[in-house]
C-alpha cells in the first residue's frame, strides 16, 4: 500500500527547451515535430455540424446520444469489418481521459487486483494512469519488431492484472501487434485487453484492423477523432466491446459527469460519416514522412517507413537520443522527442511527429 504522497512528475515535453533553442538557429527556423498534436484543419462538415447542433442548452447523455453511438459503431464496422452496434459503444472525452482514468475505475470494480500491464515502449499515459489509480504499472517487454512479448508476463503479474493495454499502430514505434494473439491471451488469463486504436486509419503496409474483429469478450477498443479528423480540441471519442465492461464504465463515468458536449457530439457524427477527409489526411502524412526520410538520409541518418501511425522512429550510431535530437535540430532545424520519453529500453531513439509539412517554414 502506498504511504507516500503522489508527486506529479514534470511534463516531459517541457524538457525540450534547449533543443528548441538549437533548432531556432537554423537558417530556415524551427520546425517543432515533438508533439503529435494535429496542425491540419478538421473537416468542414464537422465544423458546420458543430455550429448548427441546436443542442447547447441541455445536458447530453454521458454515454453519448443514440445517434452518436450508432455513428461510431457504423464507422468502425465500415473500416475494420467488425460487427458491433451502438449498444456496444459509449462516448469518451478524448482517449487520454480514458487512458488516465481507467485504472481507477477498474480498481473500484475489482479491488482485489492492483496491476496495469502496458507495452514497455509506449505512450507515457498508460504508466501514469496506473500511478494515478494507485496501481502497479508493469511494462511488458517487446520483441525485435516492437511487438509485445506476452511470454514475458509472469504468472503473478497476469493474476494481479486489472487490464493490459495495447496500441496498434503503436506510438512511437508504428508497430502492429498480433491482435488475435492478444485477445486470446487476455481470455486465457482473464485479463481485459484495452486496445488503443486511435491511429487505425493510418496504416501503410496493411489494411485497418481492430481487435474487435476477433470478438468482444474481454476486449474493449478505444477510438478518438483527435488524430483521424484533426479534432483534438473538441475532445471526442468512444470505447466499444465487452458489453459488461463498457456498461460498467458508462455508469461510473455518468456519476463523475464525464460527457462529450452536445455540439461536439453532433460534429463527431458528421466526421465519422465523412471518409473523404481521412483519405486526404493519409496522403498528407505519407508525403510528409517520405520527405523527412529523405532529409534524414541527406544527413546520414537511416529511417524506415513505419507500419502505421504518423511518427518516424529512428536512431544513429551514437545510440544517444538526446545527442541525436541535438543533431537533427542543428542540421535540419527540427525538434524531435528523445526515446527515453517512451520507455527505458529506447534511450538511443528519436521520434518525429509528422504533423507539419517539412517545407512549411
Amino acid at each position: 500500500m502506498r504511504t507516500e504522497p503522489f508527486v506529479p512528475p514534470p511534463y516531459p515535453f517541457d524538457r525540450l527547451d534547449a533543443v528548441k533553442e538549437i533548432a531556432a538557429l537554423h537558417p530556415l527556423g524551427m520546425l517543432n515535430l515533438s508533439i503529435g498534436a494535429p496542425h491540419d484543419p478538421p473537416p468542414a462538415v464537422a465544423i458546420q455540424a458543430l455550429a448548427t447542433s441546436g443542442n447547447e442548452a441541455g445536458y447530453p447523455p454521458c454515454v453519448g446520444t443514440p445517434a452518436y453511438r450508432d455513428a461510431a459503431a457504423a464507422w468502425l464496422n465500415s473500416i475494420a469489418g467488425t460487427d458491433i452496434t451502438g449498444a456496444d459503444a459509449i462516448a469518451i472525452v478524448g482517449a487520454k481521459e480514458l487512458v488516465a482514468g481507467l485504472p481507477h475505475w477498474l480498481r473500484l470494480r475489482r479491488p482485489d487486483l492492483d496491476t496495469v500491464l502496458y507495452p514497455a515502449v509506449s505512450y507515457p499515459s498508460y504508466e501514469l494512469g496506473a500511478q494515478l489509480g494507485g496501481c502497479r504499472a508493469v511494462p511488458v517487454p517487446l520483441d525485435d519488431q516492437w511487438r509485445m512479448d506476452l511470454s514475458a508476463v509472469s504468472a503473478d503479474d497476469a493474476k494481479r492484472a486489472l487490464c493490459l493495454w495495447n496500441a496498434s499502430p503503436g506510438n512511437p514505434t508504428g508497430a502492429m501487434d498480433d491482435l488475435a494473439e492478444l485477445a486470446a491471451w487476455g481470455r486465457a488469463h482473464d485479463v481485459p485487453i484495452f486496445s488503443d486504436e486511435c491511429y487505425i486509419e493510418f496504416t501503410w503496409d496493411r489494411p485497418a484492423t481492430s481487435m474487435l474483429e476477433h470478438g468482444s469478450e474481454g476486449v474493449v477498443a478505444v477510438h478518438s477523432l483527435s488524430k483521424r479528423s484533426n479534432f483534438a480540441g473538441a475532445r471526442a471519442g468512444f470505447i466499444a466491446g465487452d458489453r459488461e465492461i463498457v456498461d460498467y464504465l458508462g455508469k461510473v463515468r455518468q456519476h463523475a459527469g464525464l460527457l462529450v458536449s452536445a455540439p461536439v457530439q453532433n460534429a463527431a457524427i458528421a466526421a465519422w460519416g465523412d471518409p473523404a477527409h481521412v483519405a486526404d489526411q493519409r496522403e498528407r502524412y505519407r508525403g510528409r514522412m517520405t520527405k523527412m526520410i529523405a532529409r534524414l538520409a541527406d544527413i546520414g541518418v537511416d529511417c524506415a517507413m513505419p507500419s502505421g501511425g504518423f511518427y518516424l522512429w529512428f536512431r544513429d550510431e551514437t545510440d544517444d537520443g538526446w545527442a541525436l535530437a541535438n543533431r537533427v535540430a542543428t542540421e535540419l532545424g527540427v525538434v524531435g522527442t528523445p526515446g527515453e520519453f517512451y520507455g527505458e529500453d529506447c534511450h538511443g531513439w528519436l521520434r518525429l511527429a509528422m504533423v507539419q509539412d517539412v517545407d512549411g517554414r
